[in-house]
């Protein structure tokens, strides 16, 4: 994901100066400073933003070492799910401006969505700087109330991997039914991106959308009475988005 955001932000030219903690010998896109540690950032940086783009198991080691940055000018975004304004209030200080943000996967062709949080310290000017770094890979939402990141980590942060499960069955499915699989997937493949492109640009929504493929009596009618039945996939889903709400809650701990 950090990946992601850099090269957004270098296509759209949004930093005159970018500096990476990587430890290990990446390549780096062209003006891009790589250091091996934290320490080995030069002693008069002053960063606008200092992005934490890595896994949160590792960010009550890596946060301290940013600690001298939280002096009220820098703002710093974490894309790290679970780790609360709390969390960095203890690690960097009440006075470091934070917002915290949950992208997903699409980010990576610049079709993702990042609903984000602030803590009080975050300006104006920060939280904009913040949206434009987030919007660089996609569409942007705020929220105030920091609770609500866990279940919007469940939704968009984690769905990108419901969608791609729900690739890999209707391709099984499509087997089963005797296509053969090199073009079940590709079926697969095609049905859920062209109808995750209509979705987008439809002005009605899923439900009219929905209703729109279905004829009475028809073939979809008939596949629709399985999933919108009882244990179908609306409940099946509401217990996975449950599960991973209560391991983004987790990981705050």
């Amino acid at each position: 994901m950090g990946g992601a955001l850099l090269a957004g932000w270098k296509k759209r030219r949004l930093a005159q100066s970018i500096a990476v903690v990587e430890p290990a010998p990446t390549p780096m896109p062209s003006g891009v400073r790589r250091y091996a540690r934290p320490a080995a950032l030069p002693k008069n940086l002053a960063p606008r933003l200092v992005l934490f783009a890595v896994k949160p198991q590792a960010l009550a080691e890596v946060a301290p070492a940013y600690r001298r940055f939280a002096t009220g000018d820098t703002a710093f975004l974490s894309i790290a799910a679970g780790k609360t304004l709390g969390f960095f209030a203890r690690h960097l200080g009440d006075a470091a401006p934070v917002v915290r943000a949950m992208p997903n996967t699409p980010a990576a062709i610049g079709r993702g969505i990042a609903v984000a949080c602030a803590n009080a310290k975050v300006s104006r000017a920060q939280r904009a700087l913040c949206e434009r770094s987030l919007r660089a890979v996609g569409e942007v939402a705020w929220v105030g109330d920091e609770r609500l990141l866990d279940p919007v980590t469940a939704l968009s942060g984690s769905g990108p991997a419901y969608v791609f499960l729900l690739i890999e069955c209707l391709a099984e499915a499509g087997v089963a039914a005797g296509l053969p699989a090199a073009l079940a997937m590709r079926l697969a493949r095609a049905t859920v991106a062209g109808s995750g492109e209509l979705a987008r640009q439809s002005a009605e929504d899923a439900a009219q959308l929905r209703r729109n493929v279905t004829s009475p009596g028809g073939t979809t009618e008939a596949a629709l009475k399985i999933l919108m039945g009882e244990g179908g996939l609306a409940p099946l889903l509401r217990r996975a988005i449950a599960a991973a709400t209560e391991r983004s809650r987790q990981l705050a701990d």
